[in-house]
């Protein structure tokens, strides 16, 4: 036998008596055991949402004794829907305010001219409800006067904030601008009758002083008014 070869087997004899020596200690409980599945692998084997201890299913985030949270109620602005309903006081297609009262007019009310001194060059116009009932006085009077083929404009600054009513009785007022003061107007003539009309219903034919009225191009009526002060106003 040659000397490589003698070495050679008491290598390999020497690394078997290592390996058995290393199998010895393990047996000792020195070595490395199998613990198992590790606490952190469990952990991530189980499902979001399952069922804790007790049987008892984990609630989600904002659930609360098993009820779900009402929904806020929202409030829009206008929801006074019933004040809109009073729509009543609002103005029609003709400029006049809405009412429940019939219209006074020549059938049920009797209306008159009065030439005043004060303010100068003025008309007023009173109307009197002769009927048994309230009368609503709406819109301006569509005054003609002599053989005009137009009528005056209204004074839309004298507006009423209110429906003029009349009770039995009782008197509403327009005022008349009949010309110029300082004479500026044109196209100036007398006029000796005036036809009134309203805004529904007959007109009246109110009786003018005998010399009549001098009208000019600034002729101009107001709205029907509650008070005669607010009729010559204007």
């Amino acid at each position: 036998m040659s000397a490589r070869t003698a070495r050679t087997r008491l290598l390999a004899a020497t690394t078997v008596a290592l390996a058995a020596l290393a199998l010895t200690a393990c047996d000792n409980g020195k070595g490395v055991r199998d613990e198992g599945p590790s606490t952190a692998s469990n952990s991530s084997s189980q499902p979001t949402g399952s069922t804790a201890a007790g049987g008892t299913k984990a609630k989600p985030a904002g659930e609360t004794g098993g009820s779900t949270a009402a929904p806020k109620s929202t409030t829009t602005a206008g929801t006074s829907g019933t004040s809109g309903g009073s729509g009543s006081s609002g103005k029609n297609g003709s400029g006049t305010s809405a009412t429940r009262n019939p219209a006074c007019n020549g059938a049920n009310a009797k209306t008159t001219a009065t030439e005043v001194s004060r303010p100068l060059n003025h008309l007023l116009l009173t109307v009197t409800n002769t009927g048994a009932k309230n009368c609503d006085l709406t819109g301006y009077p569509i005054a003609r006067f002599g053989e005009a083929q137009s009528v005056p404009p209204v004074a839309e600054s004298t507006h009423p904030q209110a429906v003029v009513t009349l009770a039995p009785g009782e008197s509403g007022y327009a005022g008349v601008l009949l010309s110029a003061a300082d004479g500026s107007g044109g196209n100036g003539y007398t006029a000796k009758t005036l036809v009134v009309g309203f805004a529904k219903g007959s007109s009246a034919t109110p009786a003018l002083p005998a010399k009549g009225v001098y009208v000019d191009d600034k002729l101009t009526v107001t709205y029907w008014q509650q008070s005669l002060d607010d009729a010559l106003a204007y």
